[in-house]
């Protein structure tokens, strides 16, 4: 029997993309799931437009929040409201592959995982010209994890069956990133899926852009929520810096470089 996967997409002032967004869920070849979109409050037209959308398929799932908390807390409560046994993640500006989740439940499924993840595309405005493939390991544990943050959160897939219903800091970077190491505690690896299975729409939210705001908030998840010593969080910077270079060299690939015109 087909398991429900429930997706959650945080909105805010999304009104040029969001269509994009929940076409692409529509588009699934995996049919079994709903889509909880959680407007954390924009003053846009995003309802408006998903509304299109939620009122003629009851799988798309739309709610409002009074005032802006952040994308942390929008996807938050869109974990309490879900009924899944899987919990999957899409920004609303972000895009997947029309079999993303029937491969992804196909590999939990042969393989008995718990949290996965997989390869994905970075693109600008057109999606059908991506710029760079992020590769991403076969598998990370905890230790790898707190190096650098391996995984792409539109990519991610977790069962909370085995997991339990998981959450986000309510902070406003890097909450990702703190959820991944959570589960890593959990369970001792993630399992990514060799395959480019989602667009990552790269913009004014890519934090890696800005390299000195990426520094800091890198070192408030070793010092204010793993709640290390200043010395360690100071030694744990290092090693990133390290392993972020190590990440742009090997893991991040021009599509001009792999498939040459």
């Amino acid at each position: 029997m087909k398991e429900l996967v429930s997706i959650i997409t945080p909105v805010h002032n999304s009104e040029s993309f969001i269509s994009q967004c929940i076409q692409s869920v529509i588009s699934q070849s995996y049919t079994k799931w709903e889509h909880i979109l959680v407007d954390d409050a924009s003053i846009d037209l995003s309802e408006l437009e998903i509304r299109k959308y939620s009122d003629t398929d009851k799988r798309i799932k739309y709610y409002k929040l009074n005032t802006n908390l952040g994308a942390a807390e929008a996807r938050n409560h869109g974990i309490k409201l879900a009924s899944g046994r899987y919990i999957a993640f899409l920004d609303s500006d972000d895009v997947w592959h029309s079999d993303k989740l029937k491969k992804q439940l196909c590999f939990i499924s042969r393989n008995n995982y718990s949290f996965i993840y997989s390869q994905y595309f970075e693109f600008e405005e057109d999606i059908h010209n991506p710029k760079h493939l992020i590769k991403s390991p076969e598998k990370v544990n905890f230790e790898q994890m707190l190096k650098n943050d391996y995984i792409g959160c539109l990519t991610v897939v977790y069962d909370t069956y085995t997991l339990g219903k998981n959450y986000m800091p309510p902070i406003r970077n890097r909450e990702d990133w703190i959820l991944w190491l959570r589960l890593l505690k959990k369970v001792d690896f993630a399992y990514g899926l060799q395959e480019p299975l989602a667009y990552y729409r790269v913009g004014n939210k890519s934090l890696s852009s800005n390299k000195i705001k990426l520094l800091k908030y890198n070192f408030n998840v070793y010092y204010k929520e793993l709640n290390m010593s200043y010395i360690k969080s100071v030694m744990m910077m290092g090693n990133f810096l390290l392993h972020y270079f190590h990440y742009k060299i090997f893991f991040k690939k021009k599509i001009s470089q792999i498939y040459p015109k």
